[in-house]
């Protein structure tokens, strides 16, 4: 079992047992949550199963192929399922176990921004189910649909599902990232005005690297990165801006 975790402070000084005893615990405690979501999910396999096949266009259902596979990919949905259901219970751990290292002035920055990260997970997963899955289904399952007999095979459809939910979840902490490099003083409003065209590049190559082939799908998921960039322009005008503690830090390390 892992021990209580007690909070840890900037000032102490931990050995590296002790780091790596911390470490152990907080990573018991996210397969904990992993096994506790993948026992939902696989309780309700039937109905997560259904919920992923919504997307399909009506005349396309998921196949197997050998007599183990449809355990197998039941087990997979689950786990897929697990993974991002329990993602914010990862991240909280992960953000736990990196807080003492920030000092108190960093630490202010981060609490607020962190606590949007699984928000904005959510927000990911939730555009991507209901905004992009549908269409982008229908453009690869028809695409030259005449001169190919196209079938389904749930534990390739299963893996391109959650692998695109993952990804644009990820995608969706481009606000965080911006807020807290503004906030750090490490960029400016102004700047991310001034580079937008390069951001937009950006934003194009990361839809082209997520799980998706077609340039339907490509446009779908780059809109919202270009957006959520602008956004992210606008919170850091209003909140990003360093705070005394932080300007005068980087003034004295310019001077010097």
């Amino acid at each position: 079992m892992p021990r209580k975790i007690r909070p840890v402070a900037h000032e102490d000084r931990l050995s590296l047992v002790d780091h790596l005893d911390e470490l152990r615990s907080r990573l018991i405690f996210a397969l904990i949550a992993f096994g506790i979501a993948f026992g939902a999910c696989f309780w309700q396999d039937e109905a997560l199963i259904d919920l992923v096949n919504h997307p399909l266009p009506d005349g396309h259902e998921p196949i197997t192929l050998s007599p183990t596979e449809p355990l197998m990919t039941t087990v997979t949905v689950a786990a897929y399922g697990a993974i991002l259901i329990s993602m914010p219970v990862i991240l909280y751990q992960i953000y736990a176990f990196v807080l003492p290292a920030f000092s108190p002035t960093e630490r202010k920055v981060a609490l607020p921004l962190l606590l949007m990260v699984p928000f904005l997970f959510v927000g990911g997963v939730a555009f991507g189910y209901f905004i992009v899955l549908e269409p982008a289904l229908n453009f690869l399952l028809d695409f030259n649909a005449s001169e190919f007999q196209t079938e389904v095979r749930a534990r390739d459809y299963y893996s391109f599902v959650s692998l695109s939910l993952l990804a644009l979840g990820i995608l969706f902490q481009i606000p965080v990232g911006v807020l807290g490099l503004t906030r750090l003083g490490i960029t400016t409003p102004e700047k991310l005005r001034k580079n937008r065209r390069f951001a937009i590049v950006g934003c194009a190559v990361l839809a082209m690297l997520l799980p998706t082939i077609d340039p339907v799908t490509m446009l779908i998921e780059m809109v919202p990165l270009i957006v959520l960039y602008e956004l992210s322009i606008l919170l850091a005008s209003a909140w990003g801006r360093p705070s005394t503690e932080v300007a005068e830090r980087l003034a004295s390390a310019e001077g010097s």
